[in-house]
């Protein structure tokens, strides 16, 4: 069985860092990315290792955090797509979870591991 494995994309670098060593402390293998051009490039290249998305709605350069949502929701039907955001999103893809920040640190592995 492989390791679960958890793809962080935030642009805020604290952010970022915080919530990958928030996800290896619970044993996950994490694979962050600042931006939404990088992390396209992971999911392209991504096999079945994959299996939780946690991303921010609005970064930097490349495709929008929901753009990357509903490409890896096509891709990995059976993906955990975590999205969060500061503001409502416009737009929440089926079968993906939406957190609000600030959110508790509880709520965010509940997410991921369900």
């Amino acid at each position: 069985m492989s390791k679960f494995v958890a793809l962080v994309v935030e642009d805020d670098t604290f952010q970022r860092e915080i919530l990958a060593e928030l996800l290896r402390s619970e044993g996950l293998e994490v694979v962050e990315c600042a931006t939404g051009a990088v992390a396209e490039l992971v999911l392209v290249s991504t096999g079945t290792e994959l299996r939780a998305l946690v991303i921010d709605v609005e970064l930097g350069e490349g495709p929008s955090g929901l753009e990357l949502a509903q490409y890896a929701k096509r891709k990995f039907p059976a993906l955990n797509v975590v999205i969060i955001s500061g503001r409502d999103p416009p737009y929440v893809p089926q079968d993906a979870l939406f957190l609000m920040k600030p959110y508790q640190a509880r709520e965010l592995l509940d997410a991921v591991l369900c």
